[in-house]
């Protein structure tokens, strides 16, 4: 948690430098009008979610924003290469809690590859639409905000998580995965773009129990914040006091 907590600061102070204030960046997205990740609004609903989150949702992260390490705005870069840091940390402990899973009793596997199978597919999802529909990716690229696109990403992604799979003995919910020999890659099916558009605009799983959620704590909050400013302005008080 401290850790997604210093991401969050990162990328908030990033935009900071950009002439935007933290309050205006919460309403937005309080509000409904900033976007956040689409694999936010899924539910955790066993303890083998917390691995195949780690190992899949954090794995895909780090594909998409080890690039972003060497954009060309430094604070998103510097920020980047710490949040990089902390995610592979991250990606490691999953994956460590599905072997142990999946090394365990036949129910602990069963609810390792039931996690699989519900992560899957939205882990592909969160790393953006395809390229012919992203809206943003070739002015991204162009400015070099963005190393790679959409669908480069996801096919290493796959690349790099089907071996892994293949490890722990789980089967990758996707009946037309298959090693195509001629690219080098996994070849994989069609994936249900309906469904990703439905949770961009707010008609995912969670969609309104998370922005509820973000909302609830930040007014039941108001009085940490309140006492603060009110504990800076007395301290400043004081300094002029002290000078006079």
């Amino acid at each position: 948690m401290q850790d997604e907590a210093g991401h969050g600061l990162y990328l908030y102070s990033a935009c900071e430098t950009l002439g935007i204030s933290r309050i205006e960046l919460y309403e937005q997205l309080h509000s409904g009008k900033a976007k956040y990740s689409s694999i936010f609004n899924y539910p955790t609903l066993t303890w083998a979610d917390m691995g195949a989150v780690g190992w899949l949702v954090d794995g895909a992260a780090i594909i998409n924003q080890v690039p972003l390490c060497n954009t060309s705005f430094g604070p998103y870069a510097r920020a980047m290469v710490r949040v990089c840091k902390e995610e592979s940390f991250h990606q490691r402990q999953g994956f460590e809690i599905m072997l142990k899973l999946c090394k365990g009793s036949k129910e602990q596997k069963d609810m390792a590859q039931d996690a699989l199978n519900r992560w899957w597919w939205p882990s592909l999802m969160m790393l953006g639409p395809t390229d012919a529909e992203s809206v943003h990716t070739e002015q991204s690229m162009k400015w070099k905000l963005k190393r790679k696109s959409n669908d480069d990403l996801r096919q290493q992604f796959i690349d790099q998580t089907v071996p892994q799979a293949d490890l722990l003995g789980l089967t990758i919910p996707d009946p037309d995965l298959k090693f195509n020999k001629q690219t080098g890659s996994y070849d994989f099916g069609a994936i249900d773009w309906d469904e990703f558009w439905q949770v961009v605009k707010g008609h995912g799983p969670c969609n309104k129990q998370r922005i509820s959620a973000r909302v609830a704590a930040w007014e039941n909050g108001a009085w940490v914040r309140d006492a603060a400013m009110a504990h800076a302005a007395k301290k400043e008080a004081l300094k002029i006091k002290i000078a006079i």
